[in-house]
């Protein structure tokens, strides 16, 4: 039985539990009454298999394998929600069975594909398949629902007649025949180098060439009869994506998967799902959509950190989307301008193959380090007279987009007598201010402070250190006076510009499209991004700079400030996949991920200490155990791809004792705090590598 195939100390006391490994009692043959087998939505890792429960009388029409119901847990002397994974006659819990309570909703919400993700990526992370499961199945929106059920049936065909209706698109624009429309035809694996520059749709709507290519491969998908799945980092991605799909399929065979929409939107686009074939659109949760028949599932920009769930078990879209697609067949697509180390490491083990277009694009990309060798002052410069040169001329054609690092007026701030950086008095975090006389505040915990005081000199006056968006901004107009400044960042949000000339600061992931694209780009600060303290900086100073460079027109200029050596190498000859092949090559002898997993345990030095001694063998090494906050250690753990599986298994093993322990003890020993603190268990997480 899945989920309940390991013994878990400290649940024999659970109703229904299936407390030991099936086969060590004999199954009973039970006939009449059905038993249903059950997930419970519970964050405690002994209650992370199925639970048997009786079907009662009265509840034997409603229950079927996917509904929601409410089932007694005896423990806690109260119900809880389930989902209901299978229905059996065969009983192989020994003791008596609970009846279940009642049906919360007749829709079966849990397909089989979803339960069978679900439960492979948990168990890979070693983590709950409930915690998974929140992010597939959203809570129930009863008007939604019966909206849903009261359907004609007619309507419910029309539907899927429209979705039938789909045709083939003729090809993959700018794609060579039997290339990307192959793999998406033949269920195959690929890595996409994406087209660079914007587009008009016949709606009128700019969009990156990209989402064209990727609507393209939905609807061939949809046009073969299976369900397109498509995760995008953010809003911004998915309204491009959005647009050019509706230029080519109805939008009744479209589906919106927003973690920011509604509680009843996100519940409706569960329903259409449900319904049959479609092209689902929407961030990471949107590859846990059901989908019958599986024909793509494509990532964008799979090493945007916001691919990466927040929760626990922090599982990264793009191992989703790999198991996803190894459960259930059809073709699978990571796509972008710059290829991840970890997409670069399947492309090398020949688990993907590498598709480009007809021509691969090649824009314009000019780093100012060639521009200024000669001026030691130009060089130093924040923007050196050759990019304000070309800004100057592209001004007259239409928009130029200038990329910064930080968003506010000054990003930092220093005392104006010593010099010393100006620290927050709560946490020690930098202070910041978000705009000219705004109030000064720290960046980390958001305490403002009007009362500063330095701590070497006692001067109590600041001066800006660095520009922020606002500041780069106020800059820029007193340069170029009469122009138009656009500021775009998390709190000046634009999607889209003219074709007018205008002057656009924006934060890195910010950039607004241009229609017919920038007439210029210059990315500033590169040295800032580049200094930042990470294993991933290299890749994601590329991506960000690709993904600006990429909203160009075509022809138009790019220049890279005060950067140079292999990031300004590759960015200028576009030579981008090559970077990905380096930095791998580099990480492999350093056993760096992606060379290798890592596993990173956070608890008291006894618990960690007692975890790390039981997963020891040849292929993993340790990195600490050091001091954290609150008295805990961390410990990071690699470990080579083939022994992954037995070690995320016997963490999570260690991890049920913990809590059964935990949950066991007496309750004069709980008031004490003395009960044992679970094990924290983190895999592939990048936070480590990042400090």
């Amino acid at each position: 039985m899945p989920g309940a195939a390991d013994a878990s100390p400290g649940t024999d006391d659970l109703p229904g539990a299936s407390s030991a490994p099936a086969g060590l009692f004999p199954a009973a043959n039970v006939g009449a009454p059905i038993i249903a087998r059950v997930l419970l939505d519970s964050p405690l890792p002994q209650l992370d298999r199925l639970l048997e429960y009786r079907i009662p009388a009265q509840l034997t029409d409603a229950v079927a394998p996917g509904v929601r119901v409410r089932a007694p847990l005896r423990t806690v002397g109260r119900t809880v929600d389930a989902l209901v994974v299978e229905l059996t006659d065969q009983q192989e819990f020994p003791g008596p069975l609970s009846d279940l309570e009642e049906v919360v909703s007749p829709v079966p919400l849990l397909r089989p594909e979803v339960w069978a993700l679900a439960r492979g990526v948990s168990t890979r992370a070693a983590g709950s398949a409930s915690d998974v499961l929140r992010l597939a199945v959203p809570k129930r929106q009863a008007r939604v629902e019966k909206a849903w059920l009261e359907r004609e049936p007619e309507e419910v065909e029309r539907l899927r007649a429209v979705a039938r209706e789909v045709t083939a698109p003729a090809g993959i624009t700018q794609h060579a025949p039997d290339t990307l429309d192959a793999v998406v035809r033949e269920g195959r694996r690929a890595a996409l180098q994406a087209l660079t520059g914007v587009t008009k749709t016949p709606a009128g709507d700019w969009v990156g060439r990209w989402a064209v290519t990727l609507a393209e491969t939905a609807r061939l998908s949809l046009a073969g009869g299976g369900t397109a799945i498509l995760a995008l980092p953010d809003y911004r991605d998915i309204e491009q994506l959005l647009a050019a799909l509706t230029a080519l399929v109805p939008e009744e065979v479209i589906v919106r998967w927003d973690a920011a929409g509604t509680p009843s939107q996100r519940y409706r686009a569960l329903l259409r799902a449900i319904d049959g074939p479609c092209i689902v659109v929407g961030t990471r949760s949107a590859v846990y959509a059901p989908a019958e028949k599986l024909g793509l599932v494509a990532l964008w920009d799979d090493g945007d950190p916001l691919h990466r769930e927040p929760h626990a078990p922090y599982v990264h879209t793009r191992d989703a989307a790999l198991l996803r697609q190894q459960q259930q067949g059809g073709a699978l697509l990571f796509a972008g301008h710059v290829r991840s180390t970890e997409v670069q490491r399947l492309v090398e083990l020949d688990y993907l193959e590498a598709v480009a277009p007809a021509r691969i694009p090649r824009p314009s990309v000019l780093p100012s380090a060639n521009l200024t060798a000669r001026d030691e002052l130009a060089e130093r410069a924040r923007i050196p007279s050759s990019a304000w040169r070309t800004a100057r001329e592209a001004l007259r054609k239409g928009p130029v987009l200038f990329q910064v690092a930080r968003p506010g007026f000054a990003p930092g701030l220093a005392c104006a007598d010593c010099g010393s950086a100006a620290r927050c008095r709560q946490c020690s975090g930098p202070l910041q201010q978000r705009g000219r006389g705004g109030v000064v505040s720290c960046l980390w915990c958001g305490v403002p402070d009007s009362q500063w005081q330095c701590a070497q000199c006692d001067g109590v006056k600041l001066r800006p250190r660095g520009s922020g968006s606002v500041r780069t901004a106020e800059d820029l107009g007193r340069a170029f006076p009469g122009e138009r400044v656009i500021v775009a960042d998390g709190e000046h949000p634009v999607q889209h510009v003219d074709d007018k000339p205008a002057l656009v600061i924006a934060t890195r992931g910010a950039e607004p499209i241009a229609a017919g694209g920038y007439r210029a780009v210059v990315l500033l600060d590169g040295e800032r991004m580049v200094a930042r303290e990470s294993l991933h900086v290299g890749e994601d100073c590329l991506r960000w700079w690709a993904d600006a460079t990429a909203l160009a027109a075509d022809d138009a200029p790019t220049v890279l400030v005060g950067v140079g050596g292999a990031l300004a190498s590759a960015l200028s000859t576009w030579r981008l996949a090559d970077y990905a092949r380096d930095e791998l090559a580099d990480r492999r002898p350093l056993r760096f991920p992606p060379a290798v997993r890592t596993a990173t345990l956070l608890g008291p030095s006894d618990v960690v200490t007692a975890a790390l001694d039981r997963i020891q063998r040849p292929g993993l090494d340790v990195l600490g155990p050091l001091p954290q906050p609150e008295g805990l250690v961390r410990a990071i753990v690699r470990l080579d791809y083939g022994i992954a599986a037995e070690v995320a298994g016997e963490l999570r093993a260690e991890m049920i004792r913990l809590s059964s322990t935990r949950r066991s003890a007496r309750p004069d020993q709980r008031k004490r705090g003395r009960q044992p603190v679970p094990l924290r268990v983190i895999f592939d997480d990048p936070a480590p590598f990042d400090e």
